[in-house]
């Protein structure tokens, strides 16, 4: 396959990463020295950079998160996260955030950067490419009781999912964490143990794990709710275009759906097959990456994306370890 565009030139000699092309990035999530890692679409092992911090999240996702350059990674072990920035082809620590609960997942919205914690979420203001370190926002979470797995951007709220059956929103104000977190309305009555969630506008897609389904929350409301077929435990989403992508834990599997208005229809239930159990998934720049865990190790899977959401594998990785966080990086 012709992919001019995926192409990473590597000058080791000069130590510095020449790239307008997509960049891969993971975390090892080590419980002793977590670490930045950076691939290219060809599976290659581009740098390797410590987080100062130490690693240990795990059945969450949005653990690494970007914008634009910069690039959040939670340490779950050592309660912060490191801010990096791609600056002169290579990815430099910038700074370290202190959190108010030990961080499991992140995300970028505006000019605010939001950590979800065990306990609580929390806003910090970005100002340019620095993170303001005290949150200028905080609320606890309905259920506080470690089982937090994922949090998502929405116009004036976040939408959070706790894995002991709780979907909440908590308000924004200029971008700061107000107020208390809310239950989401009409959630249903099998619901059983939420896990991810991608948002776009209006709306966000949240998982229901354990009851093999998928729904759509909108204005603190989920609105409609759809199986997830032979495929079980869909646990981690992404949205690219009109297809919506759940990586599915037991399945060891990829499924593609098509999203319009308050429709979630399953177009493809097996869209790829992995190597693991995915513990995040992600899609930019006509990639789609996941990581899969199988016993002592992860994979790191790259899938070049056509414009009918079919997926190519590019690249299987092996990564020592248990990881759970993965984005993409646009090129310029």
């Amino acid at each position: 396959m012709r992919n001019a565009y995926l192409t990473i030139a590597l000058s080791l000699a000069a130590g510095t990463l020449l790239s307008a092309s997509p960049l891969i990035i993971t975390a090892s999530n080590n419980s002793a020295n977590n670490q930045l890692l950076v691939y290219n679409a060809s599976g290659t092992l581009l740098q390797s950079v410590p987080t100062g911090g130490q690693g240990g999240a795990t059945g969450n996702a949005g653990g690494i998160q970007v914008k634009g350059g910069l690039v959040a990674v939670v340490n779950f072990g050592s309660q912060s996260v490191s801010i990096f920035e791609l600056s002169g082809g290579q990815f430099v620590m910038k700074q370290s955030i202190p959190t108010l609960s030990s961080p499991v997942g992140v995300a970028f919205g505006g000019d605010h950067l939001y950590v979800l914690g065990t306990t609580r979420v929390e806003s910090h203001a970005i100002v340019g490419s620095y993170v303001t370190p005290s949150p200028d926002g905080a609320a606890a979470l309905l259920l506080a009781d470690g089982s937090a797995a994922q949090v998502g951007v929405l116009p004036q709220e976040l939408i959070i999912a706790e894995k002991n059956n709780v979907i909440e929103t908590v308000g924004l104000t200029r971008g700061a964490v107000t107020g208390v977190a809310t239950l989401v309305h009409n959630i249903p009555d099998n619901v059983n143990t939420p896990f991810g969630l991608v948002t776009r506008g209006v709306n966000a897609y949240v998982t229901i794990a354990h009851a093999n389904e998928i729904s759509l929350v909108r204005n603190d409301t989920v609105l409609t709710t759809t199986g997830s077929g032979t495929q079980m435990s869909p646990c981690w989403l992404t949205l690219a275009g009109s297809f919506l992508f759940s990586s599915n834990s037991p399945s060891k599997s990829i499924s593609k759906y098509v999203v319009y208005g308050q429709k979630i229809t399953q177009e493809t239930a097996v869209a790829a097959l992995l190597n693991g159990a995915p513990t995040d998934i992600a899609s930019a720049a006509g990639l789609l990456s996941v990581i899969d865990g199988d016993g002592d190790a992860s994979h790191l899977s790259i899938f070049a994306m056509d414009a009918d959401g079919n997926l190519t594998l590019l690249a299987a990785v092996r990564i020592p370890g248990a990881i759970n966080g993965v984005a993409i990086v646009e090129g310029d």
